[in-house]
């Protein structure tokens, strides 16, 4: 394979990290938000302590290490660490639930883990004498009280004092990532050092990245999103990352873009479309005159300009990448970015293919509801095509196609047939090789003419509406009915909340979802029309990535 970075023989994690240290031994890699960044050199003798810890603690080549944490420097020193010698690290989503954290400890297998003070109290509430040693994340020290000691003991006996280094190869898995998708199955995704470090590589097809860029890490690096194009991108060409330690609020994005003034971000759709919805759109809409103004093609293009350098300034002046993944983008907020000159570029991929398939070329061209051309050595195909319409199963061939489920033979089975893996997107590829996502194979909706409907197409004009957070259509008794879930701070703003009572309030909301009703069915086709909006009061529960669990809606 003729990646760049020809001196990098052996497609390890490990060999990536070395050779990135040799080069920026002295520049900034990791750091907290205005705190002092650990170098790569540092960063190379912290990981070599930690080696050392493992190591003498007994764990070896092939031993899982579960990672439970907040991004922080130490998250990745930690990553590094435990794949340096062919262990197997155990990326945790934080924001799991305790039983899901416990299981995923459990079926893993997990012989040690690293775990922030603030994650600690999970990791007291489990019983498992497998799980002999727990590392603080915070400052890199053993935590007694939930270390098996006498455990311990008996290994360090065996243990020789000049332990002999132990080498990764490139067919090694090196994380298990346990997913938790909209399906409510989660499936631990294991993925070899040539998985993720040839999906790092490729990235060079798409965007130049200098030593220079400075990341700004939102996402969780326990999604391998954030962790490849966040984590491995920037440290692979010398780049440096910051971590906030704080839940990314506007408030807190706001101030750290000023403080950090990033050159590269990757994103999930919905904090883009929430900066248009709520500091964009309102300044086209907020007169009637506006309104008007805004509807003509050649003055919203104009304005849409001048929003766009803004919002550069917004993010810090210096933006020039801004990775979108994870789920698709509203198809007018991409109009927006697109006539903006916004530095965007919406990829494709699945935790399954660590993660890139597809992806545009920044500074080329961009088709809109595309997400671009596939990365290098990556095959893709649609099959079992609609003759009408030419979409149909994407399945892939791909470098970064993971080993398989762990301890799931049968689930793998399912999804990679003779090197080939069923997505499960639905989706169709242009003249040019552009390659355009219609929904997942699960949610398509069949109507009543054996018409498909996707209803992620049609929440995408629902959710254009300035009041509306998310929605969900779905088929009940064979009839199309949504369920609306509104932003009630503006809501009440909307409806002058405090002079009406809850009745009135009711009404004004039961009236409002009607008439987005009626407007969205103008939009669609026939047979998507929908009967009913529903008020879904409470938030919808949501994947890592904010997609919609729809398995826990939909009957």
């Amino acid at each position: 394979m003729n990646y760049p970075y020809e001196n990098l023989e052996n497609f390890t994690l490990n060999n990536l990290l070395n050779r990135s240290i040799e080069l920026y031994n002295s520049q900034a890699v990791l750091s907290k938000l205005e705190e002092e960044p650990m170098t790569y050199k540092s960063l190379g003798e912290n990981v070599s302590t930690m080696v050392a810890l493992l190591q003498s603690h007994g764990i070896t080549k092939g031993d899982k290490v579960a990672l439970l944490s907040e991004n922080s420097p130490n998250w990745a020193v930690a990553y590094f660490s435990v794949t340096y010698f062919g262990a197997v690290i155990v990326p945790i989503l934080p924001d799991f639930h305790t039983s899901d954290v416990h299981h995923i400890i459990r079926h893993s297998e997990a012989k040690a883990i690293f775990v922030s003070q603030k994650h600690q109290a999970t990791i007291e509430e489990f019983e498992n004498s497998a799980l002999c040693l727990a590392i603080k994340l915070d400052d890199l020290t053993i935590i007694n009280e939930l270390t098996n000691h006498s455990y311990l003991k008996k290994i360090k006996q065996k243990i020789h004092t000049k332990k002999e280094q132990t080498i990764p190869s490139e067919d090694d898995i090196a994380a298990i990532l346990y997913t938790s998708g909209t399906t409510g199955n989660s499936k631990g995704v294991m993925l070899s050092h040539k998985n993720l470090v040839t999906n790092t590589l490729s990235t060079h097809s798409k965007i130049k990245i200098l030593p220079s860029d400075v990341f700004l890490s939102i996402l969780p690096l326990a999604h391998t999103l954030e962790c490849t194009v966040g984590l491995l991108v920037p440290i692979l060409h010398g780049s440096s990352v910051v971590y906030i330690d704080k839940v990314p609020t506007p408030s807190v994005l706001l101030k750290a873009f000023s403080i950090v003034k990033p050159t590269m971000m990757v994103s999930v759709p919905l904090i883009i479309e929430k900066i248009y919805k709520n500091k964009i759109l309102p300044k086209f809409t907020g007169s009637f005159l506006m309104r008007n103004l805004y509807k003509i093609p050649f003055i919203r293009k104009q304005l849409n300009k001048i929003a766009g350098k803004q919002l550069i300034e917004t993010f810090g002046g210096r933006l020039r990448f801004f990775g979108i993944g994870g789920a698709g983008v509203s198809p007018f907020v991409e109009s927006f970015l697109k006539e903006a000159n916004f530095p965007y570029i919406i990829g494709y991929g699945l935790t399954e293919t660590a993660p890139l398939l597809a992806g545009s070329i920044l500074g080329e061209t961009i088709k809109l509801k595309s997400t671009g051309t596939a990365f290098p050595y990556v095959n893709m195909e649609i099959r079992d095509k609609n003759p009408e319409t030419g979409e149909g199963e994407i399945v892939i061939q791909s470098p970064s196609l993971m080993l398989g489920y762990y301890k799931d033979e049968k689930q793998t089975a399912e999804v990679i047939k003779d090197g080939w893996f069923l997505t499960g997107d639905l989706g169709y590829i242009d003249e040019d090789g552009f390659l355009f996502i219609s929904g997942r194979s699960k949610n398509v909706i069949i109507g009543k003419g054996g018409e498909n409907i996707f209803p992620e197409q049609i929440e995408a004009i629902i959710n254009q509406h300035e009041a509306i957070l998310d929605s969900l259509v779905m088929m009940r008794d064979e009839r199309l009915i949504t369920k609306v879930h509104f932003d009630y701070a503006l809501i009440d703003k909307m409806l002058d909340a405090h002079k009406h009572t809850d009745e009135a309030i009711k009404k004004e909301i039961t009236q409002l979802l009607e008439e987005i009703r009626i407007d969205v069915n103008t939009k669609v086709a026939s047979y998507s029309k929908m009967v009913k909006f529903i008020e879904q009061v409470e938030p919808f529960v949501k994947t890592p990535t904010k997609k919609i669990k729809r398995f826990l809606y939909v009957e």
